[in-house]
């Protein structure tokens, strides 16, 4: 896995110096950078369109933004990083005292020399993110001040790529695309979600996946309000962030608590002894509150590694791609593959001989199993399937109470359904 983690994090790289927000000609290159990966479908939604209870704002764009002092020298500067400049700042060019100018500066004085990101989209605003011992350096004095943006009717982008399965039931695996040079949030999410795609194509999955890239909030709710009519499909989700820390996995369920997407992670997790944490559902955090709101109510949890808020380099420049490893990268792809793996396998079976034992050495099962290192294990895999096959228990059900390895439950299943024992 280290060549893949190592192909994400160049992605990472690639993707960390473009401007990103809610809206954008960023948001457009983002997209075009992994469609190099994965073909993508990309979606233009308008300005003003109506979404649920929301509406598409303006489309922002920036050119150039900059702090100068009195020789002309840019003391804060968006082409050195683009956190310096609030996300949807409206324009502004002007002269003044830095006593004027500190009401629109935002500072991180617990640590003084990283830079914050912040944001003002629904509130017309402009202003600078800087470090504090920069602020701390400026002389008093008058400065010039320079946000070259636009805020003008344009449109929201998102894009989907589509994995076809064996059934027109659908996965969702959603990421958001609308944080600017933050590596672990959220571009660990995209990269991990981009190679998890091509892993997927490699063969035909049960389910459909459709992967999301979308802004933050509006984007998942353009999405969900144009989807509302075909959104019973979605019988699983799963959404991807800050995916490329070195803390520990950390799954956040659903807003059911017992959706199969939770009993799978909850499995994975346990079964690989990975450190982890599982934790409840809150209605704050990503785009999970989004599908998981009541009217939808859809079983989609979130996979991060530290959660959000929960590191100090959150939603700062100390979030760069040094902060993300090819390892961590590589070790939730695992994960989500390991998890949609048990997914697609997950089935509820029947046993067509259930009164009594049925015979398995005259049909040739008990033969197939000789000379296996692990004989036993399959042997017994063939009993608990049988035995739970009632059309009420899951292969995963049957995993959990056997403790049996999941693979070794399936594989069993796999062989009683072709002697004809157990049907679906």
């Amino acid at each position: 896995m280290t060549a893949v983690g190592e192909e994400m994090h160049a992605l990472v790289e690639r993707l960390y110096p473009l401007c990103r927000s809610i809206t954008g000609d960023g948001v457009r290159a983002t997209l075009d950078i992994v469609g190099e990966y994965v073909p993508l479908q990309v979606h233009e939604v308008p300005t003003g369109t109506q979404v649920l209870d929301w509406t598409v704002p303006q489309e922002w764009n920036i050119r150039d933004a900059y702090i100068a002092d009195s020789t002309g020298r840019r003391v804060v500067d968006f082409a050195a990083s683009s956190l310096h400049v609030l996300g949807y700042s409206v324009p502004v060019s002007r002269t003044m005292p830095l006593s004027e100018l500190r009401a629109h500066l935002h500072t991180l004085p617990e640590h003084p020399n990283w830079v914050p990101y912040r944001t003002s989209y629904y509130k017309p605003e402009w202003g600078f993110c800087l470090a504090q011992e920069t602020l701390d350096a400026l002389p008093d004095g008058d400065y010039e001040v320079r946000v070259d943006s636009t805020l003008a009717d344009g449109h929201l982008t998102y894009a989907e790529h589509v994995v076809p399965g064996q059934v027109a039931d659908e996965v969702i695996v959603s990421c958001h695309t609308c944080h600017p040079s933050l590596a672990n949030d959220n571009l660990a999410g995209i990269a991990v979600a981009t190679f998890l795609a091509r892993a997927l194509a490699e063969r035909t999955p049960y389910y459909t996946y459709r992967f999301i890239y979308a802004p933050g909030t509006i984007g998942a709710i353009t999405w969900l309000a144009r989807n509302a009519e075909r959104v019973d499909r979605v019988k699983h989700g799963l959404v991807l962030a800050c995916a490329g820390d070195r803390g520990q996995l950390t799954y956040k369920q659903s807003r059911r608590g017992d959706a199969e997407i939770d009993l799978v992670l909850r499995h994975v997790l346990t079964a690989s002894e990975r450190p982890h944490h599982i934790n409840e559902f809150t209605p704050y955090g990503y785009d999970e509150r989004q599908y998981c709101s009541p009217g939808f109510n859809l079983g989609v949890g979130s996979l991060s590694r530290t959660p959000y808020a929960g590191y100090p380099e959150y939603h700062t420049s100390a979030d760069s791609p040094d902060f993300v490893s090819p390892e961590a990268m590589a070790d939730t792809l695992a994960v989500c593959r390991e998890a949609f793996t048990v997914l697609d396998r997950n089935r509820r079976y029947l046993n067509l001989s259930p009164y009594g034992e049925p015979q398995l050495g005259r049909r040739g099962l008990y033969d197939a199993l000789g000379g296996r290192s692990d004989t036993k294990q399959a042997q017994m895999a063939m009993l608990w399937v049988l035995n739970l096959s009632d059309g009420g228990h899951s292969l995963l059900d049957v995993a959990e109470r056997s403790g049996l390895p999941f693979d070794s439950v399936a594989g069993a299943a796999d062989a009683l359904h072709e002697a004809g024992l157990i049907k679906t």
